[in-house]
């Protein structure tokens, strides 16, 4: 596997064009009702959380893209708040944990911060900062006020190949222990070690490896990257999103290949420390959909009961992001 996988590549390899129309990429959801029956519909708590979702804007005036880039980097052209809301709560998807897309706003957590100021209760974030800064925990602390749970981390950040060579990033994890934020790295499997030597450090830490360490991107799920991440679960903090269908296995739905790799993790860790996200927009790009990735979780996991299913689709994502 490729360690330098982009999102552009993934969007390639399922010969899916840009999203034309919402309508187009929520598809048709054939589930059971997604909503409790006795749930209010204001009622966010009663509805599924989804624990990975960027967002963007071409209103470039108030929210510039990094590097002076020009609109046409972005892939779907547009996938703003209200079209998040638009794509994820008819489906009883009531909040969204929105991960920063640092290749479009690099540092600039701006968008990500106001949706969360607009809409109380709906939305937390996983931002970045910049870990080679001479105190990284200040932009920390700053991002948690404004509603910042978690950080993204990438291999690399931090000046050095090793993050335990990396002053930054070891004040990056031991401030989440201690503020009891999550460190949430995007990695391929050959970085799933590091992850585990950084436990070691700061065993306090939450962790949550994103999109399954991308296990199955190449098509294969490889048993040894499979066992490698399986093996990280005997750190008591770490957490997997299963998402990123759309870029895994066959990377069209309905996504069934994947489910042995998710029963196999699922085993692992147990109900309550994996969590489903989808990954959006990248999801809702044909031949993908929302609805696809939702069903799969909701209605394809035979192997959980509905109470582990309650903690996959919403509770695992709500102890970490939703703290409150």
């Amino acid at each position: 596997m490729s360690s330098a996988f982009t999102r552009r590549e993934a969007l390639q390899a399922t010969g899916a064009a840009a999203v034309t129309a919402l309508a187009g990429g929520i598809g048709t959801f054939t589930g059971t009702q997604v909503m409790a029956d006795d749930a209010a519909d204001n009622d966010l708590r009663a509805g599924y959380i989804d624990a990975h979702s960027h967002i963007w804007t071409r209103d470039v005036a108030r929210y510039p893209l990094a590097d002076n880039q020009s609109l046409d980097v972005l892939d779907p052209p547009s996938f703003t708040i209200e079209e998040l809301l638009a794509t994820c709560r008819p489906l009883g998807v009531t909040r969204v944990v929105l991960i920063q897309h640092k290749p479009h706003h690099g540092l600039d957590n701006s968008y990500i911060v106001d949706a969360i100021a607009e809409n109380p209760g709906v939305f937390v974030a996983v931002a970045c900062v910049e870990a080679e800064a001479d105190d990284p925990t200040i932009a920390m602390a700053d991002l948690k006020a404004k509603g910042a749970t978690g950080f993204r981390i990438r291999p690399g950040e931090g000046g050095h190949d090793d993050w335990r060579d990396s002053p930054g990033m070891r004040a990056m994890w031991e401030f989440a222990g201690e503020e009891n934020l999550a460190i949430c790295p995007l990695i391929n499997p050959e970085h799933l070690p590091m992850v585990g030597a950084m436990c070691e450090l700061y065993p306090d830490t939450n962790v949550v490896i994103d999109h399954f360490a991308r296990i199955g991107v190449d098509g294969t799920i490889n048993p040894h990257d499979l066992d490698t991440i399986c093996g990280l679960a005997a750190h008591a903090k770490v957490n997997v999103k299963c998402s990123a269908y759309y870029a895994l296995g066959k990377k069209e739905p309905p996504h069934e290949e994947l489910l042995p790799m998710i029963r196999r993790v699922y085993e692992a860790y147990g109900p309550r420390r994996i969590m489903w996200a989808s990954d959006s927009p990248y999801q809702i790009v044909p031949p993908n959909t929302y609805a696809a990735s939702l069903a799969l979780a909701r209605d394809g996991l035979d192997f959980m009961s509905d109470e582990d299913r309650a903690w996959f689709l919403r509770g695992t994502a709500e102890r970490v992001y939703f703290r409150d």
